[in-house]
């Protein structure tokens, strides 16, 4: 399949970069923020939309339940088969960090560190709840127009995937049980004020991981750091990866 993708340069002997974009991200959601974080880390990275994202290819079917472990065992490995990448650490932000967890679980896993900013690891009401805000509000709040400068099927993106998180099915979605086979060292970062999830989240991953865990809560943000507090947000990560391969 042939997505939607950017590359910058980098140390070839570092471990590169891959960026996994939230539920309604995609390459140039992420604006300039990649790029900040390869050339402050000095590594090459990868920013791609997924299939029914950005440019990338829609899809031709309802996205399923189970769309992100989808995404984590069958379409980032064979990205990361046709780049070439054997060893790669995950950039995730939201859903993109649980696919970036769920990947790292795997038992041939070429992740070697994790970055992820306001991961999932449960459903929790207050997410629920603001999806459904958003679903009500859609076609009177501006937020069709502003996902059209990121996505070439603004509406099918947004009811792909508010459909999956507003399934009552979804509710029983849980990405603990997988966490213990998480080895790789991680960074998660959240905004006090996300509206899409609570403390827990950071909670439940810091006492389920097998590896190390740092964690970084930011004051007067929400669920997007590196759009609320761009600055603290490079920094953490900059930091963190100086410390890895």
């Amino acid at each position: 399949m042939d997505l939607e993708l950017a590359e910058m340069p980098g140390d070839a002997a570092r471990v590169p970069l891959v960026f996994l974009h939230e539920g309604l991200g995609s390459l140039s959601a992420w604006r300039d923020f990649p790029a900040r974080v390869a050339q402050a880390s000095g590594r090459r990275a990868i920013v791609y939309s997924r299939a029914g994202y950005g440019r990338s290819p829609q899809l031709s079917r309802p996205r399923p339940l189970t769309f992100m472990h989808d995404e984590a065992r069958v379409a980032l490995p064979a990205l990361l088969d046709t780049l070439g990448i054997e060893r790669v650490i995950l950039v995730g932000h939201s859903d993109g960090a649980s696919i970036a967890l769920i990947q790292a679980a795997e038992p041939n896993t070429r992740v070697r560190a994790l970055v992820l900013e306001a991961p999932h690891v449960l459903v929790e009401d207050v997410c629920v709840a603001a999806i459904a805000r958003l679903r009500d509000g859609y076609d009177r709040s501006g937020l069709r127009e502003r996902l059209a400068r990121h996505h070439a099927d603004p509406d099918a993106t947004f009811a792909g995937w508010a459909g999956v998180w507003l399934d009552p099915e979804f509710r029983r979605w849980d990405l603990r049980p997988l966490l213990p086979r998480v080895r790789a060292p991680l960074l998660a970062i959240q905004g006090a004020d996300d509206q899409y999830g609570t403390v827990l989240q950071l909670d439940e991953l810091a006492r389920a991981v097998a590896g190390p865990c740092e964690r970084l809560l930011l004051p007067a943000c929400g669920h997007a750091p590196h759009r609320d507090r761009p600055d603290e947000t490079l920094a953490a990560m900059v930091r963190f990866l100086a410390t890895q391969p």
